[in-house]
């Protein structure tokens, strides 16, 4: 474990997050921002000693924001908020992104603009050192009023209710708090609505989805690096003039990687040599590899840009400014900006899918793979080879091709037509995490055939870093000698991808 990541006045980094996330370093309040909450604190106590009626304090929620209540019922209102709001539905979110929406709440809320004591933070920060990982329900968040039903789930916990996991033992919230030895939190006014109203749900998905579709880009580019060499493809379509006209930096750097990928190959060839056999130019599959991934590669920095604001974005309602006096109610627990970053996002994964299955049916297709063994089979007929892996593809680039329907485009009223459009910006990062993981079997089938593939063709003529990812997926695939299922193959090259195993070794190779 490290020193720990201090939230204080500097704006948190993604990687600050992942520091937290997943090598579990501890979370810290910092001097500033803890003075910051505890100004804001004070604050609202006074605007409530002078009597202003301030929504989701002394008010109802929703269409019930002008029924006003006294001073001794605006603690059991706070507590009766998550109780209500916590019935969200479906499997849990792993524990990991459980983790982040922590973080990414505690981030929030120590920007001092939302009236809770420190207290709150510090409960949040001490589930967190301590591994108390509530159970939130994956379904059931509009993306505003932020995620309301996700988030009542995990702020249940923190007062001793709902449902958690501590050390592997899922349990009653109040159990794992007792267990970890964190007591339960007494909510004040405003501080029930200031855990739930944000956007901290879908932006932990998508961070996490963001993550593993750059793996996946990576993981592509090897991918058609790899079945270049197979096809014996034409390495004039990645050079530097071709693409520096064009004006795309993405598509330069993709051109880049792949000739750097290809460098010392001995089955790619030149445009000269390969129009003396008759070749004049690969197909866009292969030719067109820059200019697609490229692209997709655009989106997800896109993308990426988003969510580096969304982590450090106060996203409850109302805000207190207390330089101002004022209290100032707004949509900043609206999820369009995040809804439509996801849904940019499911565009670029689907289109790393798509021309991943178009290349891995050139591999396997007797028409078109350049005279390797019909389906890449050791006795084509009385053998299939791997034909069905490439029908496995086609189902999931089908599947993302129905999950690649924007989310963002559709809104349903709800509270009683108060909050009369909303983002959907959790289905769209949760759709978005799907098609990741649905473009990384994607993938993993084609690396699987290209291995394949080139053992035929003479592993010995790879280029340098083609023989080292053809190393990597043999640790994990034994070669293609006799017909065999699949299926645990690809799901564990497609987790090893997600995982960033293939990018980190390449990158060390590199």
């Amino acid at each position: 474990m490290g020193n720990g990541v201090w939230i204080d006045d500097q704006p948190v980094a993604m990687d600050d997050v992942w520091r937290v996330v997943e090598a579990r370093e501890p979370v810290r309040l910092g001097l500033a921002a803890r003075a910051k909450v505890e100004r804001c604190a004070r604050y609202l106590a006074q605007i409530l000693r002078r009597g202003d009626v301030v929504y989701g304090v002394n008010t109802g929620f929703g269409k019930l924001s002008t029924v006003v209540l006294p001073p001794g019922e605006l603690a059991q209102l706070q507590l009766n908020l998550l109780r209500s709001h916590a019935c969200a539905v479906g499997q849990p979110f792993p524990e990991s992104i459980v983790r982040a929406m922590m973080m990414l709440r505690l981030v929030s809320l120590a920007k001092g603009y939302s009236g809770v004591r420190p207290a709150v933070i510090d409960t949040l920060a001490a589930c967190l050192n301590a591994g108390v990982h509530p159970v939130v329900p994956q379904q059931g968040s509009l993306g505003a009023s932020g995620d309301l039903a996700p988030l009542a789930h995990l702020a249940l916990v923190l007062v001793g209710e709902g449902e958690a996991w501590y050390r592997g033992q899922r349990m009653s919230g109040g159990d794992a708090l007792a267990a970890a030895g964190i007591q339960p939190l007494t909510l004040a006014p405003k501080e029930g609505l200031a855990l739930i109203n944000g956007t901290q749900a879908m932006t932990a998905v998508g961070l996490t989805a963001l993550r593993q579709a750059q793996y996946l880009a990576d993981a592509a580019d090897h991918a058609a690096a790899l079945t270049l060499q197979a096809l014996g493809g034409i390495e004039d379509a990645f050079e530097h003039p071709l693409h520096q006209v064009r004006g795309y930096p993405e598509q330069a750097e993709a051109a880049q990687r792949i000739r750097r990928l290809l460098h010392g190959s001995r089955l790619t060839q030149t445009g000269p040599a390969a129009a003396q056999r008759g070749k004049v130019q690969d197909a866009y599959a292969l030719r067109c590899v820059p200019q697609v991934h490229g692209a997709c590669r655009r989106i997800l920095r896109q993308t990426e840009e988003t969510l580096a604001i969304e982590v450090n974005a106060v996203t409850d309602n109302p805000l207190l400014f207390p330089d101002e006096d004022r209290v100032l109610s707004g949509g900043n627990f609206h999820g369009e900006p995040v809804a439509l970053a996801m849904d940019s996002m499911k565009l670029a994964v689907a289109e790393l899918a798509n021309i991943s299955e178009r290349r891995t049916e050139r591999l396997v297709n007797p028409h078109l793979n350049e005279g390797l063994p019909p389906f890449l089979a050791d006795r084509p007929g009385l053998a299939s080879g791997l034909m069905i892996l490439q029908y496995t593809a086609a189902s999931l680039v089908s599947e993302n091709k129905v999950l690649a329907h924007p989310a963002s485009v559709d809104s349903i009223p709800s509270s009683g037509n108060q909050e009369d459009h909303v983002s959907m910006g959790t289905t769209a990062a949760r759709q978005a995490w799907q098609m990741v993981e649905n473009a990384a079997r994607v993938v993993a089938i084609e690396l699987i055939c290209a291995a394949a593939a080139l053992e035929v063709r003479g592993a010995d003529l790879l280029s340098p870093a083609g023989a080292r990812v053809l190393s990597w997926i043999r640790r994990r695939v034994a070669p293609h000698a006799r017909e065999r299922s699949y299926s645990r193959d690809v799901e564990q090259v497609a987790q090893a991808l997600l995982a960033g195993e293939l990018t980190r070794e390449t990158h060390r190779g590199d």
